[in-house]
């Protein structure tokens, strides 16, 4: 069998699609990664993976509608000169614009998953009910047809539906887990010392975007920083110019102002994972946070949103507190329980651990998935052999 596997970006594709890739190619399928052309790294590494890479125009946070048409002429193109049995679509333009090409080019199964709802859905202006309505319209048309939609959370499946995006007869798929965590990679790691050794240090690993929670971070370090609680806040994660990003500046006027460290990028997150003690994400929607997973797969608790995608992951008092969206004030109080309390460090990782091992093991998910396709796979490979970075949100 043939499989396209479209993204919007090589990265993303290596560091969350690298043990389902494994496994179609241990099955004896061919694999052609489709993503916008761009990072050479990334691209060895998914062809380290046994996959073909081939590229497309993509402009991923524009809406430029002649660059939007081009993506879908480039993808039709490539559908008809690769004739692939099967389609695998994921985030959110290759999901509309591919499973669209697919449908004119008669690809015979179609499948998208949903990792997220972006920048549409937050809906909180004119500006954004506008894109949200083109959303809309344009989801409901490319998945009118397809052999199944993959959902990582219910939530997002109950906006799906609200809006009248999926036909009554659509082949609802739930991907628990999102990508799941390779959690042999991410093994767990001493942590550095506590107080009173030491201070506890946050860590919040995304793109640099609004809806990530980076303002209501800050402000969580600002309160901290009065309160002189013993801390340090990280930030880790690449720039993002497009829509609802935070400019590099304002991240550094917070650096000066002392209420945060920003780390820039990485090709590894694992070192920085180490030498932190819990993850914070105080995102305002997720699918399914890989960066929280990897942390737990490392034995770090976390503290999150009681959103949708963050609630999937951590267990109230278990591996890890959730707290209101957009509330700096309640992030801060649930980050100074970890200084007050030491002790819940090593407990909660702990129980985050045992939960990456039981429920978000990258093998299992991929296999799920799998199943769900129709697609016969391999047994699951050895791991620890894929691409070194991971962690950055699609």
């Amino acid at each position: 069998m043939k499989i396209v596997i479209l993204s919007n970006q090589a990265r993303s594709m290596s560091n969350f699609w690298s043990v389902l890739i494994r496994r179609m190619r241990a099955g004896g399928h061919t694999v052609v990664c489709a993503t916008p052309p761009g990072d050479a790294d990334a691209e060895a590494a998914l062809r380290a993976l046994g996959a073909e890479v081939a590229n497309y125009p993509l402009d991923r946070k524009g809406l430029n509608p002649l660059r939007d048409a081009g993506s879908f002429i480039a993808l039709l193109t490539l559908f008809r000169a690769e004739k692939p049995d099967l389609l695998f679509a994921t985030t959110i333009k290759p999901v509309i614009y591919g499973c669209l090409a697919a449908r004119v080019a008669g690809v015979p199964r179609v499948y998208a998953t949903i990792t997220g709802l972006g920048y549409a859905f937050e809906a909180d202006s004119f500006f954004k009910k506008c894109v949200n309505r083109l959303g809309v319209v344009l989801y409901r048309l490319a998945l009118s047809h397809v052999s199944g939609v993959f959902f990582q959370n219910e939530d997002d499946l109950r906006v799906f539906r609200k809006h009248g995006i999926l036909g009554p007869d659509a082949r609802v798929l739930m991907a628990r887990g999102g990508t799941g965590v390779d959690t042999a990679r991410f093994a767990p790691a001493p942590y550095p010392p506590l107080p009173p050794a030491g201070p506890v240090i946050f860590l919040l690993v995304g793109r640099l975007l609004e809806a990530k929670g980076l303002h209501e971070y800050a402000e969580a370090g600002r309160l901290l920083k009065a309160r002189d609680v013993d801390c340090r806040l990280q930030l880790l994660g690449p720039p993002e110019t497009g829509l609802g990003g935070v400019d590099l500046a304002r991240i550094r006027r917070w650096e000066a102002e002392g209420f945060l460290e920003y780390l820039g990028e990485t090709r590894d997150v694992r070192p920085f994972i180490a030498a932190s003690h819990v993850l914070v994400l105080p995102s305002w929607r997720e699918g399914t946070p890989t960066s929280v997973m990897e942390a737990m797969s490392m034995a770090r608790p976390a503290v999150v949103t009681d959103v949708p995608g963050c609630r999937e992951v951590v267990r109230e008092g278990v591996n890890g507190w959730l707290t209101p969206p957009r509330d700096p004030g309640a992030l801060a109080c649930a980050m100074e329980r970890f200084v007050a309390d030491p002790a819940l460090v090593a407990r909660m990782g702990a129980a985050g651990r045992e939960l990456a091992l039981a429920e978000f093991d990258a093998e299992t998910v991929a296999g799920r998935i799998l199943g769900d396709m129709g697609v016969p796979a391999g047994d699951a490979l050895s791991r620890g052999s894929g691409p070194d970075e991971k962690g950055v949100e699609p």
